[in-house]
């Protein structure tokens, strides 16, 4: 029996999974890590500090569960993006990584672009609308206001690239977070748009693109140092966590939506052919031959996070009290857009709302409103994707909140059965599964065994009632409340 690693770094955690070549787990680890945000509107990564201190630690932890006469057949890496990290010639970070659509510093750049090049022609080439999830306006970000950095830049990366570049000296990035880099990427074509990278970035070294599943070199011995994985061993390229979250789940079919609850909530919808739509983001699949719609929430984890902090409440107390309260959290209602929003509506200056509060409400309505509103958005999403055209057969819910509460609104709230697989640890468990597809020990379809399905979400009629009305009241608040929010976003990037 061999062993496979796979370590994702997100937002707010790293992951790491040490399996057999069956799928079975040998051991699991978990390494907290905190985002910095020096002005409103910017996150970023320390790559040293959080991407390469965290995987080192976990591929030393994990492997020191290694079974006596088990191999390390592969590694597979995933994380947060798209992402700019800029290095330079000897790939040192200049800056800290500029994360994905939380960060929204570059909405100048965003209209600049989308001027120049047309959003009509952009739409074409690209599969997706210039937002803040696009990686070409932090690149002239970058350009424009720290010329200093980036006239010493060279290379950069995302956090699955850094990786594998600390592992392996290779300098690649996978299709799918390529695709990611609007507007860089060429989706039909599958390659870099070279005109316009010599004008959004000139002078820079660009990776070569190959799939998640792809070994793309060996652990060389500086690296066997720092992790303790034994220097030779393959590496794959990895990609964007979500990605590699949907295949750890097998949503990787036409047909196939992965709902991601995570510190953010993500959405992969697979379709056979690009179906772009401005309120989305089309993209490459996890696989060659496949492509996505994908949908991004800005908070959702995220704000049960910070009601845990602010209350002192454990997640298990708080989700506790909130089941016992009434689908409605007895008349609260709440905008999830405490960052900002991504799809649909592409508004980094909406901010968070909650509607009908009064003295009797508690940290329990507040945190039962704020899962009823990411299930909101997610409906919100789901519907867009519809309109898109998207292929919405089989849900799967994933990730660290795919727990049977959330889980269950979220179902309530859209009217839609959930799979929930076996192992929701996510995308590091995809990582694992990438790297073992990669190195011949397991096909895609090996999957449902490495993987299996153990329940089944289905929505209650009588609560799904009530969420539709209510449902109807969400798709107000925004509106009505959207120039009074940015009329305080303004105030808060004034004070920032």
């Amino acid at each position: 029996m061999t062993l496979l690693l796979g370590i994702d770094i997100g937002t707010s955690s790293s992951k790491g999974v040490l399996t057999r070549d069956d799928g079975q787990f040998v051991a699991q680890a978990v390494r907290e890590h905190a985002t910095s945000s020096p002005r409103p509107g910017w996150v970023e990564h320390d790559a040293e500090e959080v991407w390469w201190r965290d995987f080192t630690g976990l591929a030393a932890e994990l492997l020191a569960h290694a079974p006596a006469g088990e191999r390390l057949a592969g590694v597979g890496v995933s994380g947060i993006g798209p992402c700019l990290l800029p290095a330079g010639d000897a790939d040192e970070p200049l800056r800290p990584a500029i994360l994905y659509g939380v960060d929204t510093r570059a909405g100048d750049q965003v209209a600049e672009l989308t001027a120049c090049y047309g959003p009509d022609e952009i739409m074409r080439r690209c599969g997706s609308a210039l937002t803040s999830q696009a990686l070409g306006p932090k690149f002239a970000w970058v350009r424009q206001r720290e010329p200093e950095v980036y006239g010493r830049m060279r290379r950069w990366y995302m956090a699955s690239s850094y990786l594998v570049r600390r592992l392996t000296g290779a300098y690649v990035l996978d299709h799918h977070s390529a695709s990611q880099c609007d507007p860089l990427h060429d989706l039909r074509g599958g390659g870099w748009i070279e005109e316009w990278c010599e004008e959004v970035a000139p002078g820079l070294e660009w990776p070569e693109l190959v799939w998640p599943a792809q070994v793309v070199g060996e652990v060389i011995p500086g690296a066997a140092t720092a992790t303790g994985i034994p220097a030779g061993t393959p590496v794959v390229a990895g990609t964007i966590d979500a990605w590699a979250e949907s295949a750890s789940a097998g949503a990787t079919a036409p047909g196939d939506l992965m709902l991601m609850y995570g510190t953010t909530m993500f959405l992969v919808d697979v379709v056979g052919e690009p179906v772009p739509d401005v309120r989305l983001w089309s993209t490459a699949g996890a696989y060659e031959g496949t492509y996505c719609l994908a949908a991004g929430m800005a908070t959702s984890g995220a704000i049960t996070a910070w009601l845990r902090d602010l209350t002192g409440a454990g997640y298990a107390t708080l989700t506790e009290e909130a089941a016992e309260l009434p689908p409605g959290a007895e008349g609260l209602l709440m905008l999830p857009y405490f960052a900002g929003e991504r799809t649909p509506v592409f508004d980094p200056d909406a901010r968070g709302v909650v509607a009908g509060l009064t003295l009797r409400h508690g940290r329990a309505h507040l945190y039962r409103a704020a899962l009823e509103a990411t299930a909101f958005g997610v409906r919100h999403n789901l519907a867009a994707m519809r309109e898109a055209g998207g292929d919405l057969r089989r849900l799967v819910a994933v990730g660290g909140g795919a727990r049977d509460l959330w889980t269950q609104i979220v179902t309530d709230v859209t009217g839609l059965e959930q799979s929930v697989p076996r192992h929701t640890v996510g995308a590091a468990h995809g990582d694992a599964f990438l790297a073992a597809v990669g190195t011949g020990l397991a096909r895609r379809e090996d999957i449902a065994e490495w993987n299996p399905h153990r329940s089944t979400v289905v929505p209650d009629p009588d609560r799904a009632r009530i969420y539709d009305e209510l449902y109807g009241h969400y798709l107000e608040l925004y509106p009505s409340t959207r120039e009074v929010v940015h009329a305080l976003a303004a105030r808060q990037h004034a004070d920032g």
